[in-house]
């Protein structure tokens, strides 16, 4: 598809694995149910993650080592987004940087995070790594906010009032805008217009040939 790069969610196991996976629970994406946080990774990979599609077999949940396997030595930037807002687990941050560092994957990799706490907390490790703040309905200031805690990049959700203004601020003041989740074309073509810097989108084929490579 010649995609830029990909965008995952990590969260931690009760043994203190690293596993990518969107929800805190189990339930949707898998056969089982429960918390992500409840279960070892041997237990977690019992459960058949196909999502219920037909036709992909049985299904593994991934490490975040495993994805990092998958992309070394590649020029695809991994967007990491801790997945902190429901569960606060502890020392993700750490664990996180620890594995992106013995991997050798820094100059890839953008954490993000609705929790901007954990963002904070990362970058006490970071090298070369970029930070961002996820966010959505209303920010005010989000610029400067963005500013002062020395993030590289915002991620509004598509839906933001005000991106066309706030883009060219972040720009002025040295910041990317990466909007997610665009499935539409017209909306990717209008944010192309605007100048953000990336879009995160479920259809990557579809939008490729309109928005043209341009990254870090």
């Amino acid at each position: 598809l010649n995609v830029d790069g990909i965008e995952l969610d990590v969260q931690m196991t009760k043994d203190g694995e690293l596993v990518v996976i969107h929800d805190e629970t189990i339930d949707r994406t898998s056969n089982g149910n429960g918390w992500v946080k409840d279960f070892t990774l041997a237990e977690l990979r019992t459960f058949n993650y196909n999502n219920g599609k037909n036709g992909f077999g049985f299904v593994e949940i991934p490490t975040l080592r495993e994805v990092y396997e998958m992309f070394h030595g590649t020029d695809y930037v991994i967007n990491v987004e801790l997945k902190t807002g429901v569960i606060a687990y502890e020392g993700i941050e750490k664990k996180v940087h620890e594995l992106t560092v013995e991997m050798g994957m820094e100059k890839q990799v953008i954490y993000s995070s609705f929790n901007h706490a954990s963002i904070l907390k990362i970058q006490e490790y970071v090298t070369e790594e970029k930070t961002a703040f996820l966010y959505s309905d209303g920010w005010l200031d989000v610029v400067d906010y963005g500013k002062k805690y020395g993030v590289n990049a915002l991620h509004p959700a598509l839906y933001e009032q005000g991106l066309e203004k706030m883009v060219k601020e972040a720009h002025d003041k040295g910041m990317k805008v990466h909007v997610w989740t665009v499935n539409e074309e017209e909306y990717a073509l209008r944010l192309r217009d605007m100048g953000v810097d990336a879009i995160i989108t479920n259809h990557p084929g579809k939008m490729r040939e309109l928005y043209a490579k341009s990254y870090w």
